[in-house]
C-alpha cells in the first residue's frame, strides 16, 4: 500500500498572513477573560493588527487576518455559530467595509488613528444594529448609543495611536 501524500505550496505572503492571524487571535483571547463594565464592551485590541497589516500590506490581507480571526476566536472559546460570534462577526464586516472607502478617500484626512476610530464606531454600529434586529428587538436599546459610542471613541483612539506607534516603529528599522 502506497501513501501519496499532498504537498501543499505556500508563500511568504501566506506565512504573513497566518503570522499575523495568530497574533489576532492570540490578542483576542486574552481580551476574552478581561472584566467588562458593560456586556460587548472591549477594547478590541486585536484590530491593531488588522490596522497594521491594512498599513503594512493592503486591505486583502487586512480582510483576511480579521475574518480569520473572528472564526479562529470563536472556534477556540466555543462560541462558533452563537450570538456573540454573529456580534463579533457583523461588527468585523462592517469595520472592514468602512476601512475599506475610508482607504481610498485623501489618505492627509485618515491617519491610522482616523481610520481606527472609524472602524470601531462601524463595529459597534453593526453590533447594536444586530443586537436591535435580532436579538433584543426594542427600542430601548437606542438608549445605549451614547455609551457605546464614548467606548467606540475611546479605544478606537487608543488602538489607533498604538497602531501609528508600530508602525512608525517599523518604519524606522
Amino acid at each position: 500500500m502506497t501513501r501519496s501524500i499532498i504537498k501543499i505550496k505556500t508563500t511568504l505572503l501566506d506565512h504573513q498572513i497566518a503570522k499575523l492571524s495568530a497574533v489576532a487571535i492570540g490578542l483576542s483571547l486574552i481580551e476574552s477573560v478581561l472584566p467588562s463594565p458593560m456586556p460587548g464592551v472591549k477594547p478590541g485590541i486585536a484590530n491593531i493588527i488588522t490596522l497594521y497589516a491594512l498599513y503594512r500590506f493592503n486591505f486583502k490581507i487586512a480582510a483576511w487576518v480579521s475574518i480569520l480571526r473572528v472564526f479562529a476566536t470563536s472556534l477556540i472559546l466555543g462560541q462558533f455559530l452563537s450570538p456573540t460570534f454573529m456580534l463579533s462577526l457583523i461588527g468585523s464586516i462592517l469595520s472592514l467595509l468602512t476601512l475599506y472607502f475610508s482607504i481610498r478617500l485623501p489618505s492627509k484626512f485618515f491617519s491610522p488613528i482616523g481610520l481606527s476610530m472609524l472602524s470601531s464606531f462601524a463595529h459597534i454600529a453593526g453590533q447594536l444594529m444586530l443586537v436591535r434586529l435580532w436579538l433584543i428587538p426594542h427600542a430601548s436599546i437606542y438608549y445605549l448609543i451614547p455609551i457605546y459610542s464614548v467606548a467606540a471613541l475611546l479605544f478606537g483612539l487608543i488602538n489607533g495611536w498604538i497602531t501609528y506607534r508600530l508602525l512608525r516603529h517599523h518604519n524606522s528599522i
